[in-house]
């Protein structure tokens, strides 16, 4: 180990503040004032990270929250995405400007990198929390650092909140300052000419070593004051004369200008002026609160005692009650946003198979259709098993005693009471002995409205966009069947003014995006039939054909292994894809390839989903998908991926390897009514060959794993909505 002693007092000082945030004296406290406080929503750093000015601090955001930063200093524009993915674990992404980057021939300097933070020690009422940080870890390394840091916070009645933080940091974060190397090892400096994407273990936490602090008042509810000791030097920005650092001392001014929204001014290294918008989203708070039509009330049969006429069976003996109960509840299920698929009723017992068509979770409809069966049914009739019904394949049967439901539904913990005595179980492929509504089949349901498609971290321009008219239909023949398709007209846009044309050297199956963007502006974004089935317990199946995609169709088969009370699915794909003409009309390009992936799904409880797919990829390239996500109760769901496949990084090309972050966002989180349609996309920092998979719709396990026993269970709180 190597010590730089003439930086000695800087070690001192950060001993110093340490034992200062250790101290057992509540110093900042009153006799009517609690020392303890962790902020519900911390302020956040030009980094998009909760932290002073331009150094970080060990609080984590909120369990979930989602947060975007927007700074602006000295010509460098960070934009950051952050989220909160487990109390302890923290990831961002980060897409920078730097203009006036006169080294490698870039005017402007744009650049994408990966943040992780851990929460190593929790806050306590005399202890500081304590993370540990790894930034732009798997970029090409101008941001790299790595960091422990340290924050205590106090909450006083005569100062307001006060919180401050003090640490170590490497890389950019040891950069001025230095006491020495504490780990030993070196770093080598950033290489514009680097590909970038593969995290350089190899550095993290080596080389020189500096200590950095800051200091967060919060004044009031609205204001708050900030200021730091950055151990950034910035080395390489005052080498191109981007900027003069003349001081390592930074102060700021910022503005809660409502309770997700904060903007700040700021005073930078004595020499620039800076800013910094800070947006801060919970997936577990609605924009607008969900509003829902108040269910009807349980309706109790008459005591038996009291009128055993009501309780006799010999009704079910007649050929025609089936079909007249179908006719008096199909329609209150239309109500509800259920749609009747098959019903069997016998003296004591009803099984409904029913479809949902309004809500974002599987539980309502059960909660619904059961006070629906129960206002309607013979008092003879006891048991409900209802089934759920998806594009032809059914998913689950819950068992519900009427009794229960008679008699829980204003209990104390009333959803976890009748859970406890409900059943879940496989659902058999079909009704036997059942009648169906004359008129289920055929189906048409068809849309028209306007549509965005982005296209993200073009060197000459960070965001483009496609916008038009979208007309989309699906028809569904007969039960499992469904055509389906969009026709899209493109407006205005400007993604095919990009002139960052492929320099692959793998088959071009997806960095070809600007040449399908030049050829037409009316295109067919898909048109496909597929047939879907169970072909025993347990068992799914589909077959697809068709235009998949915007630039691949063919036929894709699929068969997945899911137990209705089991965490683990596994499944099988296997595709034939042709690439598509650019005009993405009915014609196809030469290009053909056989691909499919073995995949194994995994739920680890409280929202958290796993996947793993191995298997050939559309280049021909051969490897694995590693899948990680978070999914809320409201439908929000958040994830990561990388794929790793026999392509080497320099074949791959910038990047290294694909990766990205997928969102998916319900819509009734931002308009309170319930639905069920989701908007979804998928952010990669770059798009390239390797590791790209066919885009097939209705891939089975989302459609089924909702109504099984973990989705149920998770969202059960709902059987009463």
């Amino acid at each position: 180990m190597k010590l730089n002693w003439s930086y000695f007092v800087r070690l001192r000082f950060l001993g110093g503040l340490l034992v200062f945030l250790t101290s057992t004296s509540p110093i900042f406290a009153d006799d009517q004032t609690p020392t303890y406080s962790l902020p519900s929503q911390p302020s956040l750093n030009f980094y998009g990270l909760p932290g002073g000015i331009d150094t970080p601090s060990a609080v984590p955001l909120p369990d979930g929250q989602l947060a975007i930063g927007v700074s602006t200093f000295a010509g460098t524009t960070r934009t950051t995405l952050s989220f909160q993915a487990t109390p302890r674990i923290s990831a961002s992404f980060r897409y920078v400007g730097i203009q006036n980057f006169n080294s490698g021939g870039f005017a402007t300097f744009r650049d994408r990198s990966f943040d992780l933070k851990y929460l190593a020690v929790r806050e306590g009422k005399y202890r500081p929390a304590v993370s540990i940080g790894l930034q732009d870890f798997s970029g090409t390394g101008i941001y790299a650092s790595e960091y422990i840091v340290a924050t205590k916070n106090f909450n006083t009645a005569k100062f307001g909140k006060i919180s401050i933080s003090g640490g170590l940091g490497w890389g950019r974060l040891g950069s001025d300052g230095s006491i020495g190397t504490p780990f030993g090892g070196s770093r080598p400096s950033f290489d514009t000419s680097e590909n970038g994407g593969s995290p350089s273990t190899d550095q993290w936490f080596r080389g020189e070593a500096a200590p950095f602090a800051s200091i967060e008042w919060q004044v009031s509810d609205k204001l708050g004051i900030k200021a730091e000791y950055s151990s950034d030097a910035y080395d390489l920005e005052t080498q191109l004369g981007i900027f003069e650092r003349r001081s390592p001392l930074n102060f700021g001014v910022e503005y809660q200008y409502s309770d997700r929204l904060r903007l700040g001014g700021y005073y930078l290294y004595g020499s620039e002026i800076g800013f910094n918008a800070q947006l801060q989203l919970n997936p577990k708070r609605a924009l607008t609160p969900l509003k829902v039509k108040a269910p009807r009330t349980v309706v109790i049969r008459p005591s038996r005692q009291v009128n055993p006429d009501a309780w006799r069976t010999d009704w079910a003996a007649s050929e025609s009650a089936p079909a007249t109960l179908r006719d008096i509840i199909a329609p209150k299920l239309a109500g509800e946003g259920l749609r009747l698929e098959s019903l069997q009723v016998r003296a004591t017992s009803v099984e409904l198979r029913v479809s949902n068509q309004r809500y974002n979770s599987s539980v309502p409809p059960i909660g619904r259709s059961a006070r629906i069966l129960a206002e309607i049914l013979p008092p003879s009739v006891e048991t409900f098993v209802i089934t759920q019904v998806g594009n032809g394949l059914a998913l689950s049967s819950v068992t519900i005693r009427r009794s229960d439901l008679e008699a829980l539904e204003f209990q104390p913990n009333a959803a976890n009471a009748l859970l406890a005595v409900s059943g879940i179980s496989d659902a058999a492929p079909q009704l036997e002995d059942s009648v169906s509504p004359p008129d289920l089949f055929p189906q048409l349901s068809y849309s028209l409205g306007p549509y965005l498609s982005p296209s993200f971290f073009d060197p000459d321009e960070p965001a483009r966009a496609d916008f038009g008219i979208s007309a989309q239909f699906r028809y569904q023949p007969a039960r499992g069947w469904t055509i389906a398709g969009e026709l899209r007209h493109r407006l205005t846009g400007n993604v095919e003014d990009s002139e960052r044309l492929s320099n692959s050297v793998l088959p071009r199956v997806r960095t070809d995006t600007i040449l399908f963007a030049r050829a037409a502006d009316t295109t067919l974004n898909n048109l496909y039939a597929s047939k879907q089935w169970k072909p025993r317990s347990n068992v799914f199946a589909r077959v697809s054909a068709g235009y998949f995609e915007s630039m691949f169709g063919g036929i894709s088969t699929e068969v997945l292994w899911k137990p209705v009370n089991s965490k683990l699915a596994l499944g099988v794909e296997a595709n034939y894809a042709q690439q598509r003409d650019f005009n993405q009309r009915l014609g196809f390009q030469s290009y053909g390839v056989a691909t499919g992936h073995v995949s194994a799904y995994y739920e680890f409880g409280n929202g958290y989903l796993g996947q793993l797919d191995v298997g050939r990829y559309l280049a021909g390239d051969v490897g694995a998908t590693v899948t990680l996500s978070r999914e809320f109760k409201n439908g929000w769901e958040l994830g990561g991926f990388f794929t790793l496949t026999d392509v080497s990084s320099e074949d791959f090309g910038e990047g290294s390897f694909d990766k990205g972050i997928s969102f998916s966002i319900p819509i009734n989180w931002f308009l309170g009514k319930p639905s069920k349609q989701t908007i979804s996309t998928v952010i990669r920092p770059v798009q390239r060959d390797g590791g790209a998979r066919l885009i097939v719709p209705g891939r089975l396990y989302e459609q089924v794993r909702g109504a099984h026993v973990n989705g149920l269970s998770d969202d059960w709180a709902r059987v009463w909505e």
